[in-house]
């Protein structure tokens, strides 16, 4: 069998590092997706003349089928299983086989709509509206984690959906498993609510001071000569921080990401009819609170890759009170009323969040500057993930796997992260400007000794209850106080 002359560059290529690789045949479709703890062995074993004398018919009829293929390096073997599950289920080549015991890795599942949430485990990921975290490649980790977050923050772990007074006489999780007893009025809702929160922030990685108190807790112990505590605080802190932190991800290289972008931008051109595969696109999201702080967000993708450096972000000036087709309006007058005055080169499309009522804004816009005719504009709810180009028309919806769709839909959901970071920034500093105010007992002078002590309020958010305490004239309940107030600020301006 003669290799391709693209295959054989590869080849030579080739890491010497775990990841998975994906085959494809002479049309460029996916027919393969492997794994390895080594790229270069494992893929140049495909090719070798003993592998094809030696072989079973179906991987012979694959080799053979080979015109191209690309690699994605993950970090470790671990990473490399994921990805391979996760790359089988998008692509479902046809050499490929389902996982044989359909086995996957645990997740944490916790419903925040009920009225007393608590975690558990799963396996499988569904759209249910719950929060997932995971999935974990060692159980033990994902184990530790559930059981450590339900002890320190009192999280409940009884099955009824709202436990009473019934459900605590035959529970004594309060006692052995330090339970907030939700049931019995122990904790109001409220409380239990911001213990739940806390914990998923824990488990998305956003307090990293608890995981530092159990390190100071571990070396405590080793100097103290308890090194039977401290070993088991060693091996708890490992495996929670391979629960928060080192969750597999998949990284593919750069070619194959540009390959598939810009296959993806070509097929957008032809579902929408365009005389040019849309090399520019930017696309465009409105982000507010019932009006107030609103802001809108401008990403670019050249080739169906994004390019940072031409984002833009605007904050809304002339419109009050929720409307967002105004507020597009008005950002795409001032973005194509400048580039129309600097004789800067045109997007070939523009993709707007949202629907008909967003898009018409978007299109009167372009014809007020008279150029609804040379910037092609549609628009993508997120409900049903439905293209609108024509107006009036049906939508377009295209198959969930459709290379165009993913387009579209990486941009939209690009925009609408970068305006709601702006947006919550905006929140924050405010929030922040103002949080002292707002604490019982806390007057000019008091605020002005916390801040001289800590030099910011940022460093007073992170600082403990103690150190709190050790400023002149406060105590430990007064400080306590704060801190309460304070890390519900905190959370309050990253909602």
């Amino acid at each position: 069998m003669e290799i391709p002359e693209r295959v054989q560059r590869k080849l030579r290529e080739l890491p010497d590092a775990p990841g998975c690789y994906l085959m494809r045949d002479r049309r460029g479709r996916i027919v393969y997706v492997g794994k390895a703890a080594s790229l270069r062995k494992r893929v140049q074993s495909y090719f070798r003349k003993a592998t094809l004398r030696s072989a079973p018919p179906k991987l012979r009829g694959l080799i053979k089928s080979i015109a191209d293929f690309d690699v994605i390096v993950v970090r470790n073997e671990a990473e490399a299983v994921l990805t391979e599950g996760q790359l089988i289920k998008d692509y479902k080549p046809r050499y490929n086989v389902s996982f044989r015991d359909d086995k996957r890795f645990l997740m944490l599942r916790a419903d925040p709509a009920e009225p007393l949430p608590r975690f558990g485990l799963c396996r499988i990921k569904r759209d249910d509206g719950a929060r997932y975290f995971g999935p974990y490649v060692s159980a033990a980790s994902a184990r530790l984690a559930l059981d450590f977050v339900e002890k320190r923050y009192g999280l409940r772990k009884c099955a009824p959906r709202i436990p009473d007074e019934e459900t605590y006489r035959h529970c004594i999780n309060d006692i052995v498993r330090f339970c907030a007893a939700p049931c019995i009025g122990k904790v109001s809702p409220d409380e239990y609510r911001e213990r739940f929160d806390e914990a998923c922030a824990f488990l998305r990685g956003e307090r990293p001071a608890v995981l530092k108190e159990i390190e100071e807790r571990m070396q405590a112990a080793a100097g103290n000569r308890h090194f039977e505590d401290a070993a088991a605080l060693r091996d708890t802190l490992l495996l929670l921080r391979r629960a928060v932190r080192e969750r597999a991800r998949i990284a593919p290289s750069p070619e194959l990401q540009a390959r598939e972008a810009a296959e993806g931008a070509a097929e957008l051109g032809r579902v929408l009819g365009l005389d040019r595969v849309p090399r520019v696109i930017e696309a465009y999201d409105i982000s507010n609170i019932s009006g107030t702080y609103a802001v809108a967000s401008m990403v670019c993708a050249v080739d169906g890759i994004p390019h940072r450096n031409r984002y833009r972000r605007f904050r809304i000036r002339t419109v009050t009170g929720s409307d967002d087709p105004r507020m597009m309006a008005e950002v795409m007058n001032r973005r194509f009323r400048r580039l129309k005055n600097e004789g800067t080169a045109l997007p070939d499309l523009v993709v707007v969040d949202g629907g008909i009522t967003q898009l018409r804004a978007a299109r009167r816009a372009l014809d007020d500057l008279a150029l609804a005719g040379a910037v092609p504009c549609a628009g993508l709810a997120k409900r049903f993930e439905e293209i609108y180009w024509e107006d009036p028309g049906r939508p377009l919806r295209l198959p969930r796997d459709a290379g165009a769709l993913k387009v579209l839909q990486r941009l939209r959901d690009e925009a609408h992260r970068f305006a709601l970071t702006y947006h919550r920034a905006l929140r924050r500093r405010r929030i922040r400007e103002s949080a002292l105010d707002a604490v019982p007992g806390i007057g000019k002078q008091r605020k002005e000794a916390l801040l001289r002590h800590f030099g910011s309020l940022r460093r007073l958010q992170q600082a403990s209850v103690d150190e709190i305490a050790q400023v002149p004239g406060f105590g430990v309940g007064t400080a306590r106080t704060i801190q309460m107030h304070l890390a519900r600020e905190e959370r309050r301006a990253d909602d």
